[in-house]
């Protein structure tokens, strides 16, 4: 028999005032708080519970039995307590923290919060990497990854899909002004677009548009290429051309009027998703978990994202990215 147990049965009992009730308020079935305060009984030679029709209630030896225990049940809460701040104290999250994020990812969202971060659990000591790719030197060493795209991730770790934030057409007042706004996504194909190539080395010169239940294809053109974000962005603001960027990373430029975003009616497709990875083993790291946890609702509380806990299906890629051309419009071309 199990003392401490069958004690804890027969309090329960008490306070319950029926085997039925305690063993609700436990979780156990009835047979089991019965059997346990019987055996207690039968060890000490007392009756200490009186049973029937309508509960129990204690004995002459229950009742003076019972002050003993509560006191000892008492203690023993006390000493849990004390357990669980020794516990607590000893995987306090603390060390080194080595994060690889995309440079967009780290600039806009992680950067901004992480003096929070370091707020909560002043014992981490983040080591922050910028990284575009999951093959890159610096995202293989690293505890957790933050990246953009549709990267190919491992067996062995864990990928959450961030969902993606929204894209937008845009170029400077002047641009818009000499070469007038477009009205509909077809209209881009006779303006000056600078393209961003992506980091597989993809040139992203089809744009995809939806609205409601129509969508729209434009291969787009322009004078300028670079897998540099910043330098085409520095070139549209100039009044060189319109660019297609992310709502979050030109969201100043936008408020300051620099920049102005067209085709309010219409979605802009084919944006990259926000990922977070990490080895399978690793959340049961007090720093890792505490920083997966504060990642997930970093994202969560941008423009309400959606977090999901699988990673995206392979229908759900692009095309362009799925057969891997260098180009993007190459995927048009190709259809029968």
């Amino acid at each position: 028999m199990d003392k401490l147990k069958a004690i804890e049965y027969f309090v329960a009992s008490i306070d319950e005032g029926s085997f039925a009730r305690a063993a609700q308020r436990l979780e156990i079935s009835v047979q089991a708080i019965q059997k346990m305060v019987g055996s207690l009984e039968r060890s000490l030679g007392v009756t200490l519970l009186d049973r029937g029709a309508r509960g129990v209630r204690l004995t002459a030896g229950g009742s003076a039995y019972l002050d003993h225990c509560r006191g000892l049940l008492s203690e023993l809460e006390e000493l849990g307590h004390a357990e669980n701040l020794l516990k607590g104290s000893a995987e306090r999250p603390s060390g080194a923290l080595v994060v690889a994020a995309h440079p967009g990812l780290s600039q806009h969202i992680l950067l901004p919060a992480l003096p929070r971060f370091n707020a909560l659990y002043p014992d981490i000591e983040f080591d922050l990497r910028t990284v575009s790719r999951i093959g890159d030197a610096d995202a293989l060493t690293a505890d957790v990854l933050l990246l953009q795209g549709w990267p190919e991730v491992p067996p062995d770790y864990v990928h959450r899909d961030l969902g993606s934030g929204r894209t937008l057409i845009m170029a400077a007042p002047d641009y818009w002004r000499a070469h007038g706004m477009p009205t509909h996504p077809s209209d881009l194909a006779k303006h000056t677009c600078l393209l961003l190539r992506n980091p597989a080395g993809i040139l992203l010169d089809l744009w995809e548009f939806k609205r409601d239940a129509e969508t729209c294809q434009v291969q787009v053109h322009g004078w300028m290429s670079s897998n540099s974000r910043p330098a085409l962005l520095d070139l549209v603001m100039a009044g060189h051309g319109a660019g297609r960027f992310t709502e979050l990373t030109t969201r100043p430029y936008v408020q300051a009027g620099h920049l102005v975003p067209v085709l309010h009616d219409w979605s802009v497709q084919g944006g990259p998703p926000f990922n977070l990875i990490y080895k399978g083993s690793a959340r049961r790291t007090p720093k890792i978990r505490a920083f997966i946890d504060f990642a997930l609702m970093c994202f969560n509380d941008l423009n309400g994202l959606a977090v999901s806990t699988s990673p995206k299906e392979l229908s759900q890629l692009p095309a362009w990215h799925r057969r891997g051309y260098g180009r993007a419009s190459a995927t048009v071309r190709a259809r029968p």
